[in-house]
């Protein structure tokens, strides 16, 4: 769901007493072009723009201790932002003066990407995101017009070729990207677009279209005090649960604290949303910074292939938390960095990456229930990073 950014690493002293944090290292810069091999756990992909005017896509393999080799024929030069990827493609939105368009890769064996399609996808430039269902079969986007439109295209997964599916208008704010639950069948988001606090909900049909869901009217926790809460985003995990960042406000919309944690349940049969979540138990995060701090906010958040870890990402740095379902969500350490951080992606070898653009830079860890590590070399300086895609091998 749907993400802004030197830098210095804040040792976790603090966090609970079984996490371990490798001590901090300089940033560096991979340049080992060793080809990427079997032995790859996942090819990492950041977009960035070391000079005004140069767009390419830096490619890396990440090792099973997380730590990144550059990938044969990297960087590729294309000019493209966002990203997302499907196991076979990797797909990348390009907005020039004129238009939006979506670039088409193939994904060869060792992580290299070879141009396929260029796709016009509207006549004027406002696509801001691309992302995927849990299939890889429809491609997402959010284009930032008067009514935040989702477009929706499928994808031909013999050339990666892109076809228009549809256009559902009257999304949230501009890339407030849905997170889609276990099942596939439904997505959410949240934002105070327009002021007003809103959670998004979007049913997926069997060809990829997407519906806002009937009657949908999900409940918010009640503040401490007089005022509300505005929502930024969701985060889905596995089965049928959301982690949902909310930030209390009075009613001059000024904050009245940090960000806070809520967890929702979602009824399989109809999409609607149930939380048990209260003020008292929806944990603080610092990754958002504290409330009234000028340029302070929360930026991302992602869960766990697992499920019961959820990573938090702001201008105050990058956090981690226990995520338990239903119940209440728990904190698990301290800041992991200090400095802004953009995104944060998960791979499925127990590494979370995390990138910050204002730094430049893309830090790795190896986070299980009981351990935190930071992965040799981290964190890798990439200069004019703009976004940040994993593909789990």
């Amino acid at each position: 769901m749907s993400r802004s950014i030197a830098v210095c690493l804040l040792a976790l002293a603090g966090a609970c007493a079984s996490t371990v944090l490798a001590s901090a290292q300089a940033a560096s810069s991979p340049t080992d072009s060793t080809p990427a091999n079997s032995s790859a756990v996942a090819y990492v992909y950041v977009s960035n723009s070391p000079s005004s005017g140069t767009g390419q896509i830096s490619a890396y393999a990440a090792a099973s201790n997380g730590a990144l080799t550059p990938i044969t024929g990297s960087p590729f030069q294309f000019n493209d932002g966002y990203m997302a990827v499907n196991g076979a493609y990797l797909f990348a939105n390009e907005n020039n003066q004129n238009a939006s368009q979506v670039d088409s890769f193939s994904i060869a064996s060792d992580g290299a990407l070879i141009l396929r399609e260029v796709k016009l996808i509207e006549s004027s430039p406002g696509l801001v995101s691309v992302y995927l269902d849990h299939t890889g079969s429809t491609l997402y986007g959010d284009y930032y017009t008067t009514n935040n439109d989702y477009l929706q295209y499928t994808i031909d997964q013999s050339n990666g070729e892109l076809t228009y599916l549809g256009d559902l208008s009257g999304g949230p704010a501009n890339n407030s990207v849905v997170s889609f639950i276990g099942n596939n069948a439904y997505a959410y988001s949240s934002s105070c677009y327009q002021f007003t606090p809103e959670i998004i909900g979007v049913q997926r049909a069997s060809d990829g279209a997407l519906s806002y869901i009937s009657n949908f009217a999900p409940p918010f926790p009640g503040t401490k005090k007089a005022g509300f809460y505005c929502p930024w985003l969701a985060a889905a995990d596995p089965t049928d649960h959301l982690a949902i960042a909310m930030q209390p406000l009075n009613s001059n919309w000024v904050p009245t604290g940090a960000y806070q944690l809520a967890t929702y349940t979602v009824d399989d049969s109809t999409g609607n949303l149930t939380t048990t979540s209260t003020y008292s138990d929806m944990p603080f995060t610092e990754a958002g910074g504290a409330a009234g701090t000028y340029n302070s906010y929360l930026n991302d958040y992602w869960m766990s292939p697992a499920g019961n870890l959820l990573a938090v990402a702001g201008s105050s740095g990058l956090q981690v938390f226990h995520f338990n379902g239903a119940n209440p969500i728990t904190q698990y350490t301290k800041l992991l960095v200090t400095d802004d951080v953009d995104q944060v992606f998960w791979d499925n070898s127990n590494h979370l990456y995390a990138l910050g653009r204002a730094a430049g830079e893309l830090w790795v860890f190896t986070v299980t229930p009981e351990e935190v590590v930071e992965a040799p070399g981290s964190p890798y300086s990439i200069p004019g990073a703009e976004d940040l895609i994993v593909l789990p091998k």
